[in-house]
């Protein structure tokens, strides 16, 4: 199975980019190769470009303090486990307390150094991190293997609280709703809100389904196509019944 997930809002939008981006960064800084740690530090760029551009760090201390009330008013439920529960209002509190402790401007201490700022600016110019653009740069990435990696870890590491506190924040998103097995027919499907609220719907579709989603959504209604997936100049929709699994999904 394949699984589309769709945000309904800028907030979730933000924090599924998040989410990709220091995926990949930490997929390419345990790597060895001096391209791949290229990757993982234009990466870390892109994850200071997006958690920059709102107050993301009081935005998830407000979300991870709702769900810790949500969760201490399980407490002696006797269908819950304490155990459980605790686990989980600790995981919360440790990232809490660690969001909390970032001082100063998401990135700041990154924006102060010099050297990584003009590679920055260099990078996003198309080849512009040339070795005769950045010959300091170049260096860099021909330092031995264990150096650049101790440099990736120092400059990603004062981000991690963010990227700890999003995934508990997406983990309770997505566990928030029920999945529901439908049809959509001849690719097509619609269903009226009737006043539910989501911030995300996830879509399953067989691995072997030769068409994806395309999604639209309003207060009112939602809407699925399913597009051919072919690499074709003008997708069009497809002309089968298409089972998926639909999930609505909101905090």
């Amino acid at each position: 199975m394949i699984t589309y997930e769709c945000p309904l809002n800028e907030r979730i939008r933000t924090l599924l980019r998040l989410e990709d981006l220091f995926d990949k960064a930490v997929h390419f800084l345990r790597s060895e190769g001096s391209l791949e740690h290229h990757v993982a530090l234009q990466t870390l760029f892109e994850i200071l470009e997006v958690a920059s551009r709102a107050d993301l760090k009081v935005d998830l201390v407000q979300e991870l303090e709702r769900q810790r009330q949500i969760l201490l008013s399980f407490r002696n439920n006797p269908q819950i486990s304490e155990e459980a529960l605790s686990g989980a209002l600790y995981e919360i509190e440790q990232a809490s307390a660690s969001l909390l402790a970032m001082a100063g401007k998401t990135g700041q201490y990154l924006r102060e150094n010099e050297w990584l700022m003009n590679i920055r600016i260099r990078a996003a110019i198309p080849g512009g991190a040339c070795e005769f653009d950045l010959p300091s740069y170049h260096h860099w990435l021909n330092r031995d293997v264990a150096s650049r990696i101790r440099d990736l870890s120092a400059w990603l590491q004062p981000m991690l609280p963010i990227r700890d506190g999003l995934a508990i924040v997406l983990r309770l998103l997505r566990a928030s709703g029920r999945p529901e097995e439908l049809i959509a027919q001849r690719g097509a499907f619609q269903q009226t809100m009737g006043g539910r609220t989501a911030q995300m719907i996830r879509i399953r579709l067989a691995s072997l389904a030769m068409c994806v989603p395309e999604t639209s959504a309003n207060k009112y209604a939602l809407n699925i196509r399913f597009m051919q997936s072919e690499t074709v100049v003008r997708p069009r929709q497809v002309d089968v019944d298409v089972p998926f699994e639909l999930t609505f999904c909101n905090l």
